[in-house]
């Protein structure tokens, strides 16, 4: 009965995707740089909200290669632009979002296309 057990390929797959999970622990555990950033991406997403004519948080500071999203939630469109014209989002409606990818170090400054009074900012750490 031990020799079906082994010899059984389901049971060999299921070593197989045992170990790789274990592996993949290992690793976060182990504390590297993409370990650590992909942890800080789950316990913290990086979300902007725009309600009432204004963009909660005001600064944000994030990682490089930290996807951004904002989120309208007022009753009227916003949109994103950057200062730089490093990215620039369509209108957004009513619940629509939009993100942007941040791959590189620096300090992002944005306002609503629509409503130049209202600013943020975008802090991304290497």
């Amino acid at each position: 009965m031990g020799n079906q057990i082994e010899n059984n390929p389901h049971h060999a797959n299921r070593n197989f995707l045992r170990a790789i999970v274990v592996a993949i622990a290992a690793g976060l555990a182990t504390g590297t740089l993409a370990a650590q950033r992909a942890r800080a991406a789950l316990e913290n997403p990086a979300a902007i909200a725009i309600d009432n004519f204004t963009f909660a948080p005001a600064e944000l500071t994030v990682p490089v290669g930290t996807t951004v999203k904002w989120s309208n939630h007022d009753d009227i469109p916003h949109s994103i632009v950057g200062n730089n014209a490093a990215f620039r989002s369509a209108a957004l409606d009513t619940d629509d979002s939009y993100t942007f990818t941040f791959k590189n170090a620096g300090t992002f400054t944005y306002f609503c296309g629509l409503h130049p009074h209202m600013t943020g900012k975008v802090i991304v750490k290497p």
